[in-house]
């Protein structure tokens, strides 16, 4: 005679989850999960070579794809340069919208979204170091996956990543399940025999 397990592991699973984000419900946590993800692609800031999709409702000449240039503006036609840089997308959406409406534009409706994040560097002993293109969610295992892998000098213990705008380089150890974000440089460095 089987006995039956008193909880799976999927609700098991929903009870941790639930446990760890103090929710009262199942719907709770999956609103909870929901708004941090929102949170964390409404809180990212604009910076310099991230393309942006801009859609103004009814003009259709206006919407399309812009970048950030190397000053942190986008040129947007009606709105002019605006300064993009440390913004998230709501915000320049509301100085898009400001800009075009001292302009021809009556009460326009401006949504944003990132196209294409600024790629992230790699350098050091992998493979093929250089900018990649940056993915959601990337870990900097990811990244040296991504440069084709370490040489056989690199130590493989340790990384250096100097944040974008940062001045100064943190060391983690490799193993550790640390993020990498648009415009990050990663160091590996070499192993002393």
């Amino acid at each position: 005679m089987m006995l039956q397990r008193p909880f799976s592991v999927a609700g098991l699973c929903l009870f941790f989850m639930l446990a760890v984000a103090g929710a009262s419900s199942p719907t709770a946590a999956i609103a909870q999960t929901k708004q941090a993800s929102g949170d964390a692609a409404g809180s990212y800031r604009l910076g310099p070579t991230d393309r942006i999709r801009l859609k103004v409702y009814g003009e259709a000449d206006i919407s399309g794809e812009y970048e950030i240039d190397s000053s942190g503006y986008a040129s947007i036609p009606l709105a002019g340069r605006i300064r993009a840089a440390g913004l998230t997308t709501g915000q320049l959406e509301k100085s898009v919208a400001a800009a075009l409406a001292k302009g021809i534009v009556r009460d326009p409706r401006v949504n944003i979204e990132i196209a294409l994040y600024r790629p992230y560097y790699i350098l050091g002993e992998v493979k093929k170091s250089g900018e990649y293109p940056y993915r959601i969610g990337m870990t900097i295992l990811d990244a040296v996956a991504s440069a084709g892998g370490f040489t056989y000098r690199a130590n493989e213990n340790k990384v250096f990543l100097r944040r974008a705008g940062g001045a100064t380089e943190e060391v983690y150890p490799l193993d550790a399940p640390v993020r990498v974000f648009p415009g990050d440089n990663i160091r590996i460095p070499e192993r002393y025999f």
